[in-house]
């Protein structure tokens, strides 16, 4: 024990702060870094919410007692992770998070009694607007969704009725798709009777036009503004077919497929009407019979225009022979009813006028000897199978001038060897991202250690425990410690003073007085006396030289008590 007191008194206050500075340092360094990485790692519970369902969460979280953050000035709330799920099925069970919009909750805080009936249509225009909010909401895409309704009131007596109309405005996480876009329609319009899908429009928060309310999906900008993504949709339909079929032979990736459609976006309306002359039919027949009879017996000619004439019966005998006159007319009129067919097409828009597809396989691929693979083309009669499959699965028709083309080439990147599938493992870096996270704080953490380490704490280790000499104290060093060995003690301590004079301190702790020697000089020449000086110089570094080999304990212990003082 006296030795380690003695050892803390030779370190001097000075030193025995900075080591106990360096001791709290660390300490408080390597407790925040097993406190961090032991910590729990909370999550976000939700983002993006309104103050009231910030505020309605906070409540049932505190009743709860579950320990939550506040980021984002309320509006992302942190919990534990080994609590998220709980604590959200939780929530679900009181209906929370509401969302910014009122649903048909707003029934469960009014009295009906109260209520005029106008106070009540507007509460369930409400209400059925933030319903379609909230189920728009849980598409990925929606980040936020807000709808606008316009029910026009039922009249009397009144012919033309006004159709119901929406507006939807969407904030969203990228981009929304056509189909998307569609699918949101359909899905106001079915919850709104009377609501067409074309009457609805859709923006985004930017401002732009997602779908067009003009309420005629025939019209010219409509049908112009969906040609290409009806295109496109036919195309993707048909490729799909296509490379499901192919790769299912050649393997999957091994196949690209690509699909040219040229539309008929064209509504053409005509109607025909068509007589068949040998398809007749008696649909009614009428006859109509006239007979006359006229007779004279005593010889009087019958009465005619020109009996009428004057004297033009002079000439006729009056004993003339007896007349008569007999007349039959038939008129028969039949009807026939010609065969008739009638007929109205209707070609609606989008149908195909030409398609072309193009079809690139690869070959086959075997291990050699060595484990590499060889590429070898595909036969003829396996490419003919496969013309022939995609010809049935895209609809050929060579009325359309269709085209197909099925061509085999070496792709430029080859599927791996075996022995490279084999050696490699699936999983070794299948890491998600809260696991890359989490390797990145410890890099972060570790590098900061090794900074510490090396920039902070090993120069001050080596201030408290080095042994650089002052060039300047070096002969002082060594008058001391040749003194002491003259003086035949061992056991000593060579100090500094304030002054910078060597004290030579004795086994009891005392200051010895040393004498010092005289040095005669000559004083013939300067020559001689610089001679003179150098040898003593030189005998006392040899002397100081061996001090320090036979005893190297103290000579360390002065070193470190001349560096305490020169650093206060």
């Amino acid at each position: 024990m006296g030795g380690f007191g003695e050892f803390f008194k030779t370190l001097g206050p000075s030193r025995l702060a900075a080591m106990g500075a360096v001791a709290l340092g660390l300490i408080g360094f390597f407790v925040f870094i097993v406190l961090r990485f032991s910590a729990i790692q909370q999550v976000p519970l939700y983002t993006g919410l309104s103050m009231d369902d910030s505020a309605s969460i906070v409540q049932q979280l505190t009743s709860a007692n579950t320990a939550f953050t506040l980021k984002d000035n309320g509006t992302t709330i942190l919990v534990d992770e080994t609590k998220l799920d709980q604590t959200r099925m939780s929530l679900a069970q009181q209906g929370l998070p509401a969302g910014d919009s009122v649903g048909y909750e707003i029934f469960d805080k009014t009295d009906a009694l109260g209520t005029t009936s106008f106070v009540q249509s507007v509460n369930a225009l409400r209400a059925l607007e933030g319903e379609l909010s909230r189920t728009i909401r849980t598409i990925r895409q929606v980040d936020q969704a807000r709808v606008h309704l316009v029910l026009p009131e039922k009249q009397l007596f009144r012919k033309d009725e006004q159709k119901p109309t929406a507006s939807i405005v969407l904030k969203t996480r990228g981009t929304l798709d056509p189909g998307q876009i569609r699918a949101i329609q359909h899905l106001v319009a079915s919850a709104v009777s009377g609501l067409d899908p074309s009457r609805i429009s859709v923006i985004d928060e930017t401002g732009r036009l997602l779908a067009q309310g003009n309420g005629d999906e025939t019209s010219a900008s409509y049908l112009a503004s969906n040609a290409d993504e009806r295109t496109n949709a036919y195309q993707n339909q048909v490729e799909s077919r296509v490379r499901d079929i192919v790769e299912s032979i050649v393997g999957a990736g091994r196949a690209r497929v690509r699909v040219s459609a040229e539309m008929d976006f064209n509504r053409v309306q005509e109607t025909q009407d068509t007589f068949d002359p040998n398809g007749q039919v008696v649909r009614s027949t009428q006859t109509r019979e006239e007979k006359s009879l006229s007779q004279d017996n005593q010889g009087n000619p019958p009465v005619s225009a020109g009996n009428q004439i004057p004297n033009a019966n002079q000439q006729q005998n009056p004993n003339a022979a007896q007349t008569s006159d007999n007349t039959q007319t038939t008129d028969e009129t039949v009807n026939y009813e010609i065969s008739k067919t009638s007929r109205t097409q209707v070609t609606e828009v989008g149908g195909v006028k030409r398609l072309s597809v193009a079809v690139l396989v690869d070959g086959r691929y075997t291990p050699d000897a060595k484990g590499v693979m060889v590429y070898a083309p595909r036969p003829q009669a396996e490419l003919d199978q496969i013309t022939s499959l995609v010809r049935t699965a895209m609809g050929f028709d060579d009325k359309r001038a269709d085209q197909l083309q099925v061509v085999n080439l070496q792709f430029a990147d080859s599927p791996p060897n075996p022995t490279d599938l084999a050696t490699t493992p699936t999983s070794m870096f299948d890491f998600s991202r809260e696991d890359i996270m989490r390797f990145a704080e410890m890099g972060v953490l570790i590098l900061v250690t090794l900074l510490v380490l090396l920039f902070a704490v090993r120069p001050l280790i080596r201030r408290i425990l080095g042994s650089d000499i002052d060039a300047e104290t070096l002969p002082a060093i060594t008058s001391a410690l040749s003194e002491a060995a003259a003086a035949g003690r061992n056991a000593v301590t060579v100090m500094l003073d304030s002054s910078g004079r060597p004290v030579v301190m004795g086994p009891d702790g005392l200051e010895v007085p040393i004498e010092e020697p005289e040095t005669v000089i000559p004083q013939d020449t300067r020559i001689e006396s610089a001679k003179a000086l150098g040898a003593l110089q030189v005998d006392q570094v040899r002397k100081v030289g061996d001090l320090v080999t036979g005893n190297p304990n103290e000579a360390a212990l002065i070193i470190r008590n001349w560096l305490s003082e020169a650093a206060a």
